[in-house]
């Protein structure tokens, strides 16, 4: 009868294992990204699609929208994420991208092309565009919260349109930074009225229903009051 017992320190390691593999497996698989699970210099693809939403073609029609922004010294590229870090934004992820992918003459890497980052929570539809500061002139930060919170964001409301939002992005940025005027933020289309058998304060107030209820009312109480009198008598 010693035997079991001796195999019992063996089975509650063996159900520990299972328990934390349990746990930790696909907590890892479900882990938010940060700044270091991005490359730590810039990679030769300007799509960074970690959160995969983009198909084959989406991908290499905005790899070559982005590629234009070279001809202008502008080094521009979007990155998706699935779900961000806890207490990271995307603005604060942006910028730490940017402060890590900028040369350092200090450390003897060559200045390259000021940076442009378009970003994408995929979990949230998030957006959100930060620039190095040598564009500031040329794309100042009023101008990329808006198209963020407006050009990026309405096509993700609509649905997951990762590319149309991207594709939308660039275009106004495009025109700007060729010197022409901001195309401005997207027309939002009007809800629909909604109908509804709901009476209106205009309807209620030029119906006659109050009438009605104060003679009923009057009815049912000297109505019954003349039949007491009638037949006590």
């Amino acid at each position: 009868m010693a035997f079991p017992s001796q195999l019992r320190p063996v089975r509650h390691a063996l159900l520990l294992a299972v328990l934390i593999l349990t746990l930790v497996v696909p907590a890892r698989s479900a882990q938010a990204l940060a700044l270091a699970d991005l490359p730590a210099s810039p990679p030769a693809e300007r799509v960074i699609d970690t959160a995969d939403v983009l198909s084959r073609a989406g991908r290499s029609e905005i790899e070559q929208k982005l590629e234009r922004f070279a001809a202008d010294h502008v080094d521009a590229r979007l990155i998706t994420v699935k779900r961000l870090d806890y207490g990271v934004s995307l603005d604060s992820l942006g910028r730490q991208l940017l402060q890590r992918w900028t040369p350092d003459p200090a450390e003897g890497r060559l200045s390259g092309d000021p940076l442009l980052f378009l970003l994408i929570d995929a979990q949230t539809r998030g957006t959100a565009i930060v620039a190095s500061p040598p564009l500031e002139r040329q794309l100042p930060p009023e101008l990329l919260r808006s198209t963020a919170r407006t050009t990026m964001a309405q096509p993700l409301k609509e649905g997951d349109r990762y590319r149309q939002a991207t594709l939308d992005a660039l275009a106004r940025l495009d025109v700007v930074i060729d010197g022409g005027e901001d195309p401005g933020e997207p027309d939002v289309p009007e809800a629909p009225a909604v109908v509804t058998n709901i009476p209106s304060q205009e309807d209620t107030a030029s119906s006659n229903a109050f009438t009605w209820v104060v003679v009923l009312l009057v009815v049912g109480s000297v109505v019954p009051m003349l039949t007491w009198w009638v037949f006590s008598r």
